[in-house]
């Protein structure tokens, strides 16, 4: 630290107890001084400046704290301590650079701060070259819709048989995080039919043109087998419209209950069952064909394995009926009652059952 030294006099001093003002100016000094000659240090010598610009830079500027952060996440050798605190910064133009690309954070402390900081974070780690499955796991638990996205569609991600499991149940509820998912390379043929059995046919169908010619094969063999045989939609009815408007909304994030609920109250059977299909993962021609059955029962259960408000559940039933019929209050009050009574677990088991045999 001889040249530190010489080119700050009295710097001991200001380390120990210097105004701010003066360690602030220290620090940029001395940072440039180690920026100029990272190439040529050793490793005791990066570990003086450590120990001193830890002191120091906490005292400088936003602007200057954010400067250095960009050219030392470039560093293979950059003080560790001081990318560690950089890196635990709430400020996201401070602690970004680093999580996106220093080579110097190491896994334990990336998932501390992927365990700790906010979305911002989780979205510049999900970023990096390389992502272990320690690490995704704790993304894709905590992670956001853009942070899930993004790490999905990271070629160098891996994930866990945990971390698949959450993005594909995620995926249930998100198009574009399922042609993200659909496209990985490491996806195995078991998980691209929990993904494909979650997902509505306008997905699938977008899937199967984006991905490469043996993918494709692969999601006809999961699709044949979800099915058995292609899908029919034989009541009369044409999904094809209700299916793209479903598209848009899982899209743009905003399908959900008060949507389906809209629609139920609107009398609009296709756009609902595409949306409850959607949300269940069961397939739109089974779902129609078990609603459109003698008895409300499907709909107690789909709502149910959801977790749909009773008033969501009603406006189905009535929907079901025909805006002709108006069923009596001891029907739904059965309706009603059946619905509380049914366990979420139970109804779920049966969920399951129908998007594995979807002609039932």
């Amino acid at each position: 630290m001889t040249a530190a030294t010489t080119l700050i006099p009295g710097l001991d001093e200001i380390v120990r107890g210097g105004d701010p003002k003066r360690r602030a100016e220290a620090a940029r000094r001395i940072s440039g001084l180690f920026l100029q000659g990272a190439a040529s240090f050793r490793a005791d010598h990066v570990d003086l400046f450590d120990d001193v610009l830890v002191t120091l830079v906490p005292h400088t500027e936003f602007a200057a704290r954010a400067d250095l952060a960009e050219q030392l996440s470039l560093l293979a050798n950059a003080p560790r301590g001081l990318v560690g605190q950089l890196a635990h910064e709430d400020e996201i133009a401070i602690a970004g650079p680093l999580l996106r690309k220093s080579p110097v954070i190491d896994e334990q402390m990336l998932i501390e701060i992927a365990s700790a900081k906010g979305q911002g974070h989780l979205l510049a780690m999900s970023e990096r070259p390389a992502l272990s499955p320690d690490l995704t796991d704790v993304i894709v638990r905590r992670g956001d819709r853009d942070v899930v996205r993004r790490a999905a569609g990271n070629a160098g991600a891996l994930f866990s048989a945990t971390g698949y499991s959450t993005l594909i149940k995620r995926a249930g509820q998100d198009g574009v995080l399922t042609l993200a998912v659909g496209q990985r390379d490491d996806l195995s043929a078991e998980q691209l039919k929990d993904l494909l059995a979650g997902s509505i046919d306008a997905v699938r169908r977008r899937l199967f043109d984006l991905v490469k010619p043996a993918r494709q094969s692969a999601i006809k063999r999961a699709m044949n087998e979800i099915s058995g045989v292609a899908e029919r939609i034989d009541s009369g009815r044409d999904f094809e419209a209700a299916q793209r408007t479903i598209l848009s909304l899982h899209r743009d994030g905003r399908l959900g209950e008060s949507a389906l609920l809209n629609f139920a109250k609107a009398n609009k059977y296709e756009e609902s069952v595409a949306a409850l299909a959607a949300m269940t993962g069961v397939k739109i021609a089974a779902l129609d064909r078990l609603i459109a059955g003698d008895r409300y029962d499907p709909i107690l259960i789909a709502g149910k394995a959801v977790g749909l408000e009773w008033a969501t559940v009603r406006a189905l039933i009535l929907l079901r009926m025909g805006p002709n019929r108006v069923p009596s209050p001891a029907d739904i009050e059965s309706a009603r009652a059946n619905f509380a009574r049914l366990m979420p677990s139970t109804a779920e088991r049966v969920v399951g059952f129908w998007k594995t045999r979807p002609s039932v």
